[in-house]
């Protein structure tokens, strides 16, 4: 019989101890019996997936994950955004981020308002795309983008990717809007060269029309964030990665809400699957997910990856109950069901369940420690430790390279306990 590998990933789930939880991480206090169950028949260890020197976050995590050395391969995330929309970039062209971000409405200056929402107060898909197709027809805006040689490319989210023609990187600077809750917008706006005042007049002009437009007047009259200002980061030129089928001899596919996810699948080869209702966030379809990776394997793939954002983007919006559930949510609604139907077809397998990494509680931003990981094999009898947490995995062998974890999965590197 075929062995079938699965790999889930729940997004920013590993947490430090947080004082509300008596000490204990998001991992340690959520329910999540199935996953615990698991655990205490696998191997749990804790791997680094963020490698030194480079930014921490699901960019270079899911890169290690995936067997890509982001010391060889990394050339920003917007990059590998961009290949999931279809987007080959050409020498010299630069892509970015673009966030439908949510500024405070106050009547100061553009450098004196304050970071809101990284994703515009949670914006709909069809209103983000909407209003952004809409702000790049203002001839005010429109002109600017194109004396900076700016297209954007939308998506049904508050993800979009902006390409430069012959965009200036070297020494440019743009933080994560995420990272920066609550803070001014001018101690974050683009820096570092001559392109940053470009990138930066196009985030104020943005800014300028965008809270006028109906989505927005009616989001306000509603209790929401006005999705009032483009945001862009994750900048970098063309990527390249190394296939998957080639490097594990696997066919794939992987089940996100993402761009990124997808992006990473498109240039390794690997298939994509969008599954409708998920929307990387909460409310997302835990079980059509699910269903899909079962889907997958069904059709004659070796291996499937689930990735769930909903852990990591609460945990940037400060929603502690919110990462609890979310976790809980990927346990009984996805691992789940996924054990459960393969357990139901008689058929072996082997799981990796992890965070890429940790999202802090603490400060709403990424963190690039070790994160805990856990491979079950559904064939073989391990003596695990009692449940999948941030301990867990310390009290386990530690791997140094999230590198590493798919030979481990898939049996071409072996590590004992």
């Amino acid at each position: 019989m075929t062995m079938k590998y699965i790999l889930v990933i729940g997004d920013g789930m590993a947490d430090d101890p947080v004082p509300e939880l008596g000490g204990k991480t998001p991992l340690q206090a959520a329910n999540k019996p199935v996953i615990d169950a698991l655990a205490r028949r696998s191997l749990v260890g804790s791997v680094k997936n963020c490698p030194d020197g480079l930014p921490a976050g699901s960019d270079t995590a899911i890169l290690s994950i995936f067997g890509c050395d982001p010391h060889k391969c990394y050339t920003g995330r917007a990059p590998l955004e961009a290949a999931a929309q279809g987007l080959r970039l050409a020498p010299g062209d630069a892509a970015f981020r673009c966030n439908m971000a949510a500024i405070s409405d106050e009547d100061v200056p553009f450098e004196n308002k304050r970071i809101l929402s990284h994703s515009g107060g949670g914006i709909e898909g069809e209103n983000s795309k909407e209003l952004i197709e809409w702000l790049f027809t203002v001839p005010e805006f429109r002109d600017a983008a194109a004396r900076a040689g700016v297209t954007v490319k939308p998506t049904l989210s508050y993800r979009h990717i902006a390409v430069q023609s012959g965009g200036d990187i070297r020494g440019l600077h743009l933080s994560p809007p995420h990272d920066h809750l609550g803070e001014r917008v001018g101690d974050n706006v683009p820096s570092g060269n001559e392109n940053a005042k470009t990138l930066r007049g196009l985030m104020e002009l943005s800014n300028k029309y965008l809270g006028e437009h109906p989505i927005n007047k009616a989001r306000v009259a509603a209790g929401k964030l006005p999705c009032n200002c483009i945001w862009f980061w994750a900048e970098g030129t063309a990527a390249e990665l190394p296939s998957f089928t080639e490097a594990y001899g696997k066919s794939g596919a992987v089940i996100s809400a993402v761009p990124l996810c997808h992006g990473i699948a498109a240039l390794t080869g690997l298939g994509r699957i969008s599954v409708e209702g998920a929307t990387g966030e909460l409310d997302t379809n835990y079980e059509g997910k699910a269903d899909a990776a079962i889907e997958a394997l069904d059709s004659g793939l070796d291996f499937v990856a689930v990735h769930v954002e909903a852990p990591d983007e609460c945990t940037h919006n400060h929603d502690l109950p919110g990462k609890i559930k979310s976790i809980e949510n990927i346990d009984g609604l996805v691992v789940k069901r996924i054990v459960e139907k393969m357990r139901a077809r008689g058929e072996r397998f082997r799981m990796l369940i992890l965070s890429d990494h940790k999202t802090l509680t603490a400060t709403g931003a990424h963190g690039a420690a070790p994160v805990p990981f856990m491979i079950y094999d559904s064939g073989a009898e391990l003596e695990g430790p009692a449940d999948y947490s941030e301990p867990s995995g310390e009290a386990g062998p530690y791997i140094d390279a999230g590198t590493r974890l798919m030979g481990l999965l898939f049996e071409k590197e072996i590590l004992k306990k």
